[in-house]
């Protein structure tokens, strides 16, 4: 079953469901992609819209098993057996009956033949034509079922060509068709989600423009890891007017690369009909660097012993070259190594390798058998291929305790047991995440399976060589760890000594590494000697000498680079720590701490100090390895009444903390200072050190519960406006008695060196309003009311600062679905039982756990918007950059363009246009000097709103403000001088409807409260 699926989908479900599929532009979508989630996400939202909530996953699952019953029923029907049916069988059939399909067949050399289908009401089909190689995608795992139909393949070789099915070809029914499709076949790449929309051959000469470029066309060549040139690719291409983001410029340029090849080849091979666009300029680009390749490679062969070429020969049956372009080039037994067992391997951007992961290793220069020459680091860049493992989504190197750790879980007998036997394997994965999170290695269970995956596949790959080749000299880490896992054989403790059993052989060839980059670069030319003793002339005994002594180099350098790394580390936590405290930086405490978590040892599990506090649902722990910061460990317990009534509900402590996480995350990014830092676990979180105030702040917007009782005569249902402020003194003996600020004040409280006067008061009072107003609107889109809200403050013992603290879990609120009292769905529900018995335990349970899946979502939003900045003249860049670096602190995506509504008015309307039309809301600001006549045509001839930001000059500024001021009559076209005022005033436009926005502009609004509070308090010690 796929991920999400689970639970029940109702007829009402099911009905809506197939309301939105059965939508032309959604049908079209799903038959013409190979990439989905997000049509899924879209229909989760349209779901939503309807009442019903569905994540993009459980959507899905219930899309592919509704076609796969409906396909199951169908071929009984056209098979004779009219007995067996299905609910929304009429539905499905009028949505599916005309969709051609992809059928899979098993073949015998283990890959999949597809052929194009199409269910009708006649049973006879001629669109069986020539059947067509596919591989599986990893996460659609087909079952044996010869009546499932899977429209999701990847792009496979077919001698030198790629051919991609797609599920509704052109002419399905068209043999000839078919075949001349396969002729002049189209290249997907497989990061084909990147591609987006169409580029336009202004935008592809743009971008060839660069890529020309000779900087840009070395760093492209010297490096592995990329996203940063095509982001600089990106940027250089918003200079000539085009938006697009670094991966469509990456797959572009991957895409043009791999035309361009299968082009040069055909006419390399005398086909003069085969061409394309823009061959010539990239012939000038890639024409050059081919031939200078190729010579040099011709110069390294030429130049080696005999017996070099040979080895390197063999050895290069194994390797998969970088790029995905490239491997249409590699031999045959690459290709086989891929399919060990049809399992796909996930590759990062560039490259993969059977070759050591270290990143830290000495350079070295090279050396050449029978010379005394010497060969510069940056010439021995041209004698061997960068090859390097990553794990997709990772990014981060995996270092060796953590691989150890990872591969002392997968040693488990359950936990083999379990690989062996599931198809669908996230919950095991997931549980490997787990272990590693208890030893202090934070992975998430994607990262776990790569590794996995790539361990298995480096191991089958290296004995595949050995049974070609019969070499039996190890070249990969822990190979023999990996070997005893695979052969069912125990972990002996030599396994996990030194590092002899996994380190890399070195041999004479070329070993390079480069500090500061992710990858290392390796390649040996010849790691084995001749099995038969032979003499040795003096410079082979050299080489051997040598190759020892490089081999130990190699290992103490990468150690000792090592603790030099973490010493490194420290020393800018440090300084870090300092400069926070020297200047105040709120947000410092929480930038140092998550560094300073992850320099934890990874091999083993973090370190817990003395118990700082315990109370009735958590454990407070010091975090010795973690200067200033602390572990928050939820308990499975739930109390009411001051403890007076406490049962153990299990999977409580997981409940509250994803619940917790979820919130303090939320208001973190709104701009609000917490003690949070990061979700640690499933049931613990690492927050910043503070010392608590011991003082319960409540925020009502309905008179409920105590609040009753303490004021009769109010009716239940009050609302506040504004939200009332409480506050209870902590003191289970008296039962939290209710405080006064005047109380507060006099108790003349000192923690962590801050005294708690008038100006600490007032800004825990404000700082509360402005929390539950945020938490209040984000409840808003969900349909539930929040009804009123606990919260507590600590002083961080670093920043001596007051910061939101504790936990804000379903214990600290009251929560009603649409405003209803009755379907409350927080703690409440617990203290009005009358007798706790398991099933009622199980009730509150369902409740907690309704509220964690919602909570999630109030990080996202469903509204969009943009801001459009149209300028006059390129002169007024720099004022209009200042209004899209302040959109950004909002979250509001922001568009620059350039037209001038005198000079070309025809132009501006056509812009206007192109906004209009494709529905997104869009507030345009003007930005026009001396006569402003863009923003006054702008707002007379749309709905959208309209703000002037005249960018006035010290010459002429009071004269030319007049024309953004004095407006013809029909006009509603603000003028704001301040860049950043413009796009605040943006901002609060969107806030109406995204909740995220209007928390940052609550937020914001609460931080200059709190400095201006804070200035003063500091001006009134300076003179007293």
């Amino acid at each position: 079953m796929e991920s999400g699926a689970g639970k029940h989908w109702t007829e009402e479900e099911v009905k809506a469901l197939l309301s939105v599929w059965s939508e032309k532009n959604i049908r079209k979508q799903l038959h013409g992609t190979l990439r989905n989630k997000g049509i899924f996400i879209y229909i989760a939202k349209r779901l939503q819209e309807l009442g019903v909530c569905r994540d993009w996953k459980q959507c899905r699952a219930k899309y592919k098993n509704l076609k796969y019953e409906y396909r199951t029923v169908k071929y009984a029907h056209n098979s004779g057996d009219v007995t067996k049916t299905m609910k929304f069988f009429h539905d499905l059939d009028a949505i599916l009956r005309y969709e051609p399909v992809t059928q899979l067949a098993a073949e015998e050399n283990g890959r999949c033949s597809a052929t194009e289908t199409q269910l009708n009401t006649s049973p006879t089909t001629d669109n069986t034509q020539g059947e067509i190689s596919v591989s599986l995608e990893d996460d659609e795992d087909a079952p044996g079922d010869p009546l499932l139909f899977m429209s999701h393949v990847r792009p496979v070789q077919l001698g030198n060509l790629y051919l991609c099915l797609s599920p509704t070809p052109r002419d399905a029914g068209n043999p000839t068709s078919a075949i001349e499709a396969s002729k002049t076949p189209t290249f997907i790449p497989t990061v084909a989600n990147e591609g987006g929309k169409h580029w336009t051959v202004n935008e592809v000469r743009a971008l060839i423009r660069i890529w020309s470029d000779k900087s840009i066309q070395q760093q492209l060549e010297g490096t592995v890891r990329n996203k940063r040139i095509f982001e600089q690719v990106a940027a250089r291409l918003q200079n000539f007017g085009i938006d697009r983001d670094w991966k469509q410029c990456r797959t572009k340029y991957k895409n043009l690369k791999h035309e361009y090849k299968s082009v040069k080849s055909a006419q390399d091979s005398g086909s003069t009909s085969k061409s394309m666009k823009f061959f010539n300029e990239l012939d000038a680009i890639l024409g050059h660097s081919t031939m200078e390749q190729a010579s040099k490679s011709d110069n390294d062969e030429s130049g080696r012993p005999p017996e070099w070429t040979e080895a390197k020969s063999k050895k290069d049956c194994i390797e998969i070259l970088e790029d995905e372009e490239d491997f249409t080039n590699s031999t045959q037994a690459a290709l086989e190594a891929t399919q060990i067992k049809k399992e796909t391997i996930d590759i990062d951007d560039d490259s993969l390798s059977t070759t050591s992961e270290d990143r830290s290793c000495t350079p070295v220069a090279k050396r050449i058998v029978g010379t005394d020459n010497q060969i510069p680091l940056d010439e021995a860049q041209n004698h061997f291929k960068v090859i390097t493992v990553n794990d997709t989504g990772a990014g981060k190197h995996w270092s060796d305790n953590e691989v150890r750790a990872l591969i002392n879980i997968w040693s488990d007998a359950k936990i083999q047991q379990m690989l062996e036997g599931a198809t669908r394997n996230k919950e095991i994965f997931e549980e490997i995440a787990r272990r590693l999170m208890k030893r202090g290695i934070d992975r998430d269970w994607k990262q776990c399976r790569t590794k996995y995956k790539n361990l298995k596949y480096e191991y089958r790959a290296l004995q595949k060589e050995n049974e070609h080749h019969g070499n039996p000299r190890r070249k990969m880490r822990f190979y023999d760890e990996v070997d005893c896992i695979l052969r069912r054989q125990p972990l002996g403790p030599s396994s996990w000594g030194c590092e002899s059993s996994s380190l890399l052989s070195v041999s004479v060839g070329e070993v390079t590494a480069n500090t500061g980059s992710l990858g290392v670069k390796r390649k040996a030319w010849n790691d084995e000697m001749s099995p038969v003793p032979l003499k040795k002339s003096p410079s082979e005994n050299t080489i051997l000498q040598f190759q020892k002594l490089l081999t130990e180099k190699v290992h103490t350098v990468t150690e000792g680079k090592k603790l030099l790394l973490e010493r490194l580390c420290k020393q800018e936590e440090m300084q870090d720590l300092n400069r926070s405290q020297l200047y105040g930086d709120p947000s410092a405490i929480k930038q140092v701490s998550a560094p300073a978590a992850a320099m934890a040892p990874a091999a083993s599990e973090l370190k817990l100090g003395k118990k700082i506090n315990e109370g009735k649902t958590k454990e407070v722990f010091e975090l010795p390895e973690i200067p200033g910061c602390v572990l928050m460990q939820s308990k499975d317990q739930i109390t009411a009444g001051n403890a007076a009534r406490k049962d153990r509900m299990e999977g409580k402590a997981a409940i509250s903390n994803t619940t917790t996480s979820c919130v303090f995350q939320l208001l973190q990014e709104a701009g609000i200072k917490t003690a949070f830092v990061r979700k640690h676990s499933d049931t613990a979180f690492i927050a910043g050190h503070c010392e608590m105030i011991p003082i319960e702040w409540v925020c009502r917007r309905i008179a409920t519960g105590s609040f009753l009782k303490r004021n009769p005569g109010v009716k239940e249902g009050y609302k506040f406006y504004p939200p009332k402020i409480e506050m209870f003194y902590k003191d289970d003996a008296n039962n939290d008695p209710q405080w006064s600020e005047e109380q507060l004040i006099e108790a003349k409280f000192c923690f962590a060196g801050l005294t708690i006067g008038q100006t600490e008061v007032d800004i825990m009072a404000h700082s509360t309003q402005a929390i539950f107003e945020i938490l209040e609107k984000s409840w808003q889109p969900q349909n539930c009311t929040l009804v009123d809200l606990k919260i507590e403050f600590g002083v961080n013992i670093l920043t001596k600062e007051i910061v939101l603290a504790d936990v804000i879990d379903n214990d600290s609120w009251r929560l009603w679905p649409s405003g209803d009292r009755s379907q409350q769905k927080d703690k409440q529900s617990y203290r009005d039982l009358k007798e706790v018995t398991p099933e009622a335990l199980q009730m509150v349970k369902r409740n907690f756990e309704w509220v964690a899946e919602r909570v999630e979502l109030l990080l996202k939003t469903k509204s969009q918007g943009r801001v459009v900045v149209l300028m006059g003249s390129p002169s007024d860049l720099s004022h209009c950059e200042k209004i899209k670096k302040a959109c950004a602190t909002f979250g509001i995506p922001c568009e620059l363009r350039v037209t001038s509504a005198h000079k070309g008015p025809d132009e501006t309307l056509r812009i206007k246009a192109e906004y209009e039309g494709d529905g997104i809301p869009t507030v345009f600001i003007a930005v026009a000097g001396r006569s402003n006549g863009l923003g006054p045509v702008m707002s007379g001839n749309t709905a959208y709103p309209v703000v002037n930001c005249p960018p006035l000059s010290a010459d002429w500024g009071a004269q030319d403000v007049w024309s953004s001021l004095r407006l013809p009559s029909g006009l509603g076209c603000p003028t704001t001088l301040s860049p950043e005022g413009a796009a605040q005033f943006a901002a609060q436009i969107f806030g109406l409807n995204n909740h995220l926005v209007w928390a940052k502009l609550r937020s914001s609004m609460l931080n200059t409260w709190i400095s201006l509070k804070q200035a003063d308090k500091k001006l009134r010690e300076c003179t007293l």
